[in-house]
């Protein structure tokens, strides 16, 4: 009989004394919201040529509905909500008005991409005559030159959270910090969930990965990696992948990879994402920036903007007008955090489910109530081994990980972790009726012992049972999940906002364009003047600038 699993005695203990508080209201209540992508597509599963419809307003400034890379890539953005089951409902409703204006066309649920007709048929965004407009498409057209089209076409869901105020106040008077100030205080704590959370991302990947398998237009001509097999005429696969999105096919690149950035403190993050964005790279600087009249990409730096820097979590915070991402959070620290490595769910309409909602919002408390110290380079070459593993291989009965120097089977490592996560749910179940996080551990756990739970193995199996072609697989699902969708009813007040926001976001777009004043130029040169200036690194104590 196998030994019970401990749980750390400082995390059991931090719980215990919180708890009083969840119960009587006064730590408040995660908040948290979605931004989820996806293709559209025509009616023979090929990526949509349309423009984005313009009777789903202006994707430059609609706050709900707009693209991502390309403009056959739909994103929704839900506001902020302190319970899941709300931005669900809104999510929901935004696909469903989406599918009101839609001309035979479906929202791809996968998110490998449809079938693609080589670099160009990825139509890039674009966002309209303005300054910030043009920004916009020029840095999607550098992306195309650096890494090509294909790779932006890949889709996700995205998951901000934030801890409420009264909870970061209590966590600081039990921790005896309150001589530090309080943005000081929550972007250290914040900083410290995030390296947890990459000592453990490998988890999220098995879990909820997603993208087993790709269709063969999303490879180079000829060039199939070793790790591939063929599945069918149109569809590779690897047999034990979780989420290839992940791998090395999808969102990774050589040239980022030499930032290092581990998350040991906001000073590090801010000031190695501003060294990127000021350094020329010998390859991109052969492109040209500007040639001959035509703007091939912002600058030829390691990265253009910050937003070009891929990690499968990143902390944030709202900017204000004229201010960078860095400045924001240099300026008052972190506000909140958006994981990025969740694949779309395939089999649910919206993509992501409420249970899988809970999992995280218990898997980030936990990276943040337990102890996280500094991640050296050794570690962090390590952390990106174990994911690496998981994408590839997470459910070979055969994987072992590394953990603090010694193997052991995602299985047991996750078992412990769950044990664990146990601990926070009680904490989070304190304020809610019922025992929701609870529960979604208890729902998702069985993937650990049985891989043929977890959803990369269900898409193999539903591949392998259907023809074995992924993209019929995948234009099946999007047609029987818009029927759905266009079943469901809306919400009346919100349809009417949905309506009354195409008209205003056609309006604030040509506002915006009938304000500016300068040329592009004279913009981007304001724009990176200011990006690298350094706001607030000296109001800062030591402990933080490090």
């Amino acid at each position: 009989m196998p030994e019970p699993l401990t749980v750390p005695s400082a995390l059991t203990a931090q719980v215990e004394r919180l708890i009083p508080s969840a119960r009587l209201g006064r730590l408040g209540r995660l908040r948290r919201g979605l931004e989820k992508e996806g293709l559209r597509v025509d009616a023979t599963g090929h990526i949509a040529q349309t423009p984005h419809p313009h009777a789903l307003g202006s994707k430059l400034t609609h706050p709900h509905i707009t693209t991502d890379y390309s403009e056959s890539l739909l994103e929704y953005i839900t506001p902020v909500y302190s319970q899941p089951g709300e931005a669900l409902c809104f999510l929901s409703d935004l696909h469903t008005f989406t599918y009101h204006h839609l001309q035979n066309e479906w929202i791809w649920p996968g998110s490998m991409p449809s079938r693609l007709s080589g670099n160009d048929s990825v139509p890039i965004a674009d966002y309209g005559s303005s300054n910030v407009g043009t920004m916009k498409h020029v840095y999607r057209k550098g992306l195309d030159m650096r890494y090509g089209r294909i790779m932006q076409a890949i889709a996700g869901v995205h998951y901000n959270v934030s801890l409420p105020d009264d909870m970061w106040h209590a966590l600081r008077e039990l921790e005896k910090a309150t001589n530090i100030p309080f943005n000081d205080y929550r972007s250290t704590r914040y900083f410290g969930m995030i390296r947890h959370f990459r000592r453990h991302s490998w988890l999220l990947l098995y879990l909820f990965g997603a993208s087993p398998a790709i269709d063969k237009s999303f490879l180079p001509q000829g060039k199939v990696p070793e790790k591939l097999q063929s599945l069918s005429d149109d569809t590779y696969f690897a047999p034990y992948a979780t989420t290839l999105r992940m791998s090395d096919l999808g969102y990774q690149n050589k040239v980022q990879s030499q930032l290092k950035i581990c998350f040991n403190s906001l000073s590090n993050y801010v000031n190695t994402l501003r060294h990127a964005i000021s350094s020329p790279w010998p390859d991109y600087e052969k492109m040209g920036v500007n040639v001959d009249g035509e703007w091939r990409q912002l600058n030829a730096n390691i990265l253009q903007i910050e937003n070009e820097y891929y990690s499968d979590i990143r902390p944030k915070r709202v900017a204000k007008h004229n201010e960078t991402p860095s400045q924001a959070l240099e300026a008052r620290g972190v506000e909140y955090i958006e994981v990025r490595c969740l694949d779309l769910n395939p089999f649910d309409p919206l993509g992501v489910t409420e249970d899988q909602m809970r999992f995280v919002d218990t898997f980030l408390m936990w990276c943040l109530l337990s102890d996280s110290p500094w991640i050296s380079d050794e570690e962090c070459d390590r952390l990106d081994d174990n994911r690496r593993w998981v994408v590839e291989r997470g459910r070979d009965p055969e994987l072992t990980l590394i953990n603090h120097g010694e193997t052991t089977s995602v299985r047991e490592w996750g078992e412990q972790i769950f044990a664990e996560m146990g601990e926070v749910a009680r904490l989070l179940d304190a304020v809610e009726e019922g025992s929701p996080h609870a529960d979604a551990l208890a729902n998702i756990e069985p993937r650990l012992a049985d891989p043929s739970l977890t959803p990369s193995a269900q898409v193999l199996e539903r591949l392998k049972a259907n023809g074995g072609s992924l993209s019929d697989l995948m234009l099946s699902l999007a047609k029987e999940q818009a029927e759905q969708l266009k079943a469901e009813p809306m919400q009346r007040s919100r349809e009417a906002l949905l309506a009354q926001l195409i008209e205003t976001s056609h309006q604030q777009q040509h506002d915006i364009e009938a304000a500016d004043k300068e040329t592009f130029e004279e913009f981007l040169q304001v724009y990176f003047t200011k990006a690298r200036e350094s706001r607030a690194m000296s109001a800062l104590p030591s402990e933080v600038r490090q």
